[in-house]
């Protein structure tokens, strides 16, 4: 059995910032690419320090895994938590906060909403239809390059690596998907997403401003195989709370 492995950095193991942003490589996602489009992307950060990944997926809502907001099983208060938008490169993007009260999360999948100011960044189209084994796919974050101490090389410049979806009866990936059909497996292609890159988007890979937002990456054994929620399994929650 392959095991679970969740990717959440939590602040208190990073270290500070500056650290972390000068000892990362900016062209790695352990073996993926620096990516040159993203711009629904959204870096997650703790107290200051960068944690997860998130998408803009409407004007006032950031969609990201909720793992990603819990310290030792308990919620993160919504004043340690900021986002960093508009740019590629984190250190030159502008910051904005969570609406007190403004997250809401999945009753069925490791996923969150987040209400915020207005943003104006473009925002991410919403798939429709499910993922299929055999599919190739793209997922963003800003997350670990290396393996061992994640916290040393977390990347201040978003990165990309391309996975292949998987049957989900695929022995590879026991302890992955999850009942009910919300979750997807995918096997390395090209990089494999690691710590920090939680909440990440899983795009289908199309032109430019056609690409359609298929899952929110949740977990990975570092080595071949990843995981994701299912956007169309949560199309209906995810409507209902955008449109309040």
């Amino acid at each position: 059995m392959v095991r679970r492995v969740h990717v959440l950095l939590l602040a208190a193991l990073l270290l500070v910032t500056g650290s972390v942003m000068s000892a990362a490589p900016a062209s790695a996602v352990i073996g993926g690419s620096k990516s040159t489009y993203g711009p629904w992307a959204v870096r997650m950060l703790v107290d200051g320090e960068p944690v997860c990944t998130g998408t803009a997926v409407a004007r006032q809502w950031i969609l990201s895994a909720s793992h990603c907001f819990f310290e030792q099983a308990q919620p993160i208060a919504d004043k340690r938590i900021s986002f960093r938008v508009g740019n590629l490169d984190m250190r030159k993007g502008t910051t904005v906060h969570p609406v007190p009260g403004g997250r809401v999360g999945s009753a069925h999948a490791d996923m969150m909403l987040i209400k915020v100011p207005p943003m104006t960044v473009p925002t991410a189209r919403l798939a429709t239809a499910g993922v299929h084994p055999g599919q190739d796919v793209r997922q963003y974050g800003w997350g670990a390059t290396c393996t061992g101490d994640e916290n040393t090389c977390q990347s201040p410049v978003l990165k990309q690596s391309d996975l292949r979806v998987v049957r989900p009866d695929d022995p590879r990936c026991d302890g992955y998907t999850a009942p009910g059909g919300s979750d997807f497996c995918m096997e390395k292609v090209s990089g494999i997403p690691a710590g920090g890159d939680s909440g990440g988007p899983v795009m289908s890979i199309a032109p430019r401003g056609s690409e359609t937002l298929l899952g929110v990456f949740d977990g990975s054994d570092r080595e071949k195989i990843a995981q994701a929620g299912e956007i169309s399994q949560q199309l209906a929650w995810i409507r209902s709370v955008i449109q309040q």
